[in-house]
């Protein structure tokens, strides 16, 4: 799973961090440091980070499609 962090969005905040901190570790006040390519076992907090970050600086490839999938088969 391919995650991207438009780095000159991000402001910060560290919400990812706390909510997925083996993908996600603040650097000093304002530097961001994270793995670009999350296990497949991170994908719910990945979830949850990317739906977290204030101002939506986070991309996680095929986690859309995968939820919505998921949403689909639950409604069915």
């Amino acid at each position: 799973m391919r995650l991207v962090v438009d780095l000159n969005r991000c402001q910060g905040y560290a919400q990812c961090a706390f909510l997925a901190p083996d993908v996600f570790a603040m650097h000093g006040d304002e530097g961001l440091l994270y793995d670009p390519q999350a296990e497949e076992a991170q994908r719910e907090r990945l979830a949850q980070a990317a739906a977290a970050c204030p101002v939506q600086a986070i991309l996680v490839d095929d986690l859309d499609r995968d939820l919505a999938g998921v949403a689909e088969a639950r409604d069915a």
